[in-house]
This record gives C-alpha cells, structure tokens and sequence, in this order.
C-alpha cells in the first residue's frame, strides 16, 4: 500500500492558517489541526490533565474540570523550565494522536496544520510543507481583531515563533496571504491541483 502525501501547514499567528484550512476542507481535503489535538490530550479525564494538575497545582483546573489554560499559558511564559516539562509531557502525546488521525485520512492527501510544526518534530511526520506568510503589520492587526489581544502580547508571542525569512527558507510552497480572498483562493486551488497530481504519483 503507497503511503498517503502529508502535507505539513504552518505559518506565524494571524498569518491566516485556519482561512486556508477551511478552504482545503471544504475541496474534500482531511486537515489534521495541533491546536486543537493539543486542547484534546488535556480535556477533562485525560491522565495528561491530573499530571499537569499534580505538578503545577490543582488551581490549575476549573471548578467544572477543564484546565485554566490562561493561566497556565502565563505560567510557561515567564518560566522557561516550566515550558519544557510542560512540552516533554504534552509533544509525545499530540504526536501520537496526529499520527492516528492522519493515518485514518481518507482524503487523496492529508494535511497537517501546526503554528509549530517546523519548532518541534512535527515536520518529521510530513512530506512537503506549506507556508502562509503575512507581513509583521496584518499579522498584528488580524491576531489582535481575532483574539482580543495587545499588539505587544501579539509581538511577545512572534517573538517565541521563527521568523518569516527563516520559515520560507523551509517551505516546499508558499501561500502569500496579503491580499483579497479571491487571490487566495486562486493560491489554495493551484496548489489543490498541484498536491492532487503529486498524490496520485
């Protein structure tokens, strides 16, 4: 049996990564989503939630069991040691999710969409990557629309992500999400194209 094309998708916050999730979901295309595998591994009931609860504190979850994600996101902000035993525990688990709902894709290819896909081991379980890249100003302005956010937490949380040059110089393709939708589209279907002809190869 060939192995199905994975096509990693990644790009910095606010660049536009879930805009063209949906539109590769909505060609037929299975879009595995870290963040939201990330949230999974910790929901209420998961041994990875008690873990985090029996290390940092049982403040750390809600009165209805689910985890204080602000608070923790502060906590692994200002403690870099606390960010690494958080990552050593939570990476081997979102990976090993990823892999089995990648594998059960029943799409022509499959994508992976990750804002760390290239910071962690993540880019081990594609075969090209795609980069949508904004410039630094939209970036700002759609994560601080979209999240309710400062523009210096915005920058703060840029500062933890590659930069623009050194995520392009490790893409297989570029989306350049600058424009209207309708130069986007055209972008996500060539692309669809390209990857449909690469599958079936």
């Amino acid at each position: 049996m060939k192995r199905k094309l994975i096509i990693g998708l990644t790009g910095g916050i606010g660049s536009g990564k879930s805009e063209v999730s949906r539109r590769f979901q909505a060609l037929g295309i299975m879009v595995v989503d870290a963040d939201e595998v990330a949230r999974l591994v910790v929901e209420p009931g998961q041994p990875a939630l008690a873990d985090i609860a029996a290390h940092f504190g049982p403040h750390l979850v809600s009165a209805d069991g689910h985890l204080n994600r602000a608070l923790l996101r502060k906590i692994i902000f200002s403690q870099p040691e606390e960010k690494r035993w958080l990552e050593a525990l939570l990476h081997p688990l979102i990976n090993k999710e990823i892999r089995q709902q990648l594998a059960g894709a029943s799409s022509a290819y499959a994508m992976l969409s990750s804002p760390l896909l290239l910071e962690t081991r993540q880019h081990e379980l594609v075969n090209r990557i795609l980069v949508i890249d904004a410039n630094e100003t939209l970036q700002i302005a759609r994560a601080s629309s979209r999240d309710g956010n400062t523009s210096e937490q915005i920058k703060a949380i840029m500062a933890t992500q590659l930069n623009r040059e050194t995520r392009i110089s490790k893409a297989d393709d570029v989306i350049h999400n600058h424009r209207d939708l309708r130069e986007l589209d055209e972008q996500v279907n060539a692309l669809h194209q390209k990857y449909m002809a690469l599958a079936e190869s």
